[in-house]
């Protein structure tokens, strides 16, 4: 029997690409933040000129799929991070993009064979989504963790 796992000391080896929405840009920036600091504490080059991680931002999280899908087929990225916020308002436009960022996003990784994770906040208020992009916990950091299980997982199923 085998078992196959991912491992976060496996980041070096790792080619990553973080797709932002602007939309938000107070949510987001905090949780691409967080994401960062969590890759760059796994090993993961963040700087600048690093050929290791490219970040690519986009008007908003209905964008985050076409993105993530082209550069996940140009074959330069073992993951993808996609970052978003999608916070309720008053009228049935929430639920439209929200539906279409996670089918678009699922899809890209269906389609491509790699992994995408979806690191979309959809809330209520924007105080929920502060909470969620550092006040109480940087889910950043979480999706960062994700990503880094993820690609090397797959690297390890071959």
């Amino acid at each position: 029997m085998a078992i196959f796992e991912g491992r976060f000391t496996d980041a070096q080896s790792l080619r990553i690409g973080v797709v932002v929405a602007r939309f938000n840009d107070l949510v987001t920036s905090k949780l691409l933040s967080g994401c960062l600091d969590c890759l760059s504490r796994h090993g993961v080059d963040a700087t600048d000129t690093s050929s290791q991680l490219d970040v690519a931002w986009v008007p908003g999280s209905f964008e985050l799929p076409l993105v993530a899908q082209t550069m996940a087929r140009s074959g330069s990225y073992d993951v993808l991070i996609t970052l978003g916020a999608v916070i309720r308002g008053d009228t049935p436009h929430f639920d439209v993009v929200v539906a279409e960022a996670s089918k678009g996003v699922a899809s890209v990784a269906r389609d491509t064979a790699v992994p995408v994770i979806f690191g979309v906040l959809t809330t209520d208020t924007m105080q929920q989504a502060l909470e969620r992009a550092g006040i109480k916990n940087n889910l950043g950091w979480s999706y960062g963790l994700e990503a880094l299980e993820m690609g090397s997982l797959m690297k390890a199923l071959g």
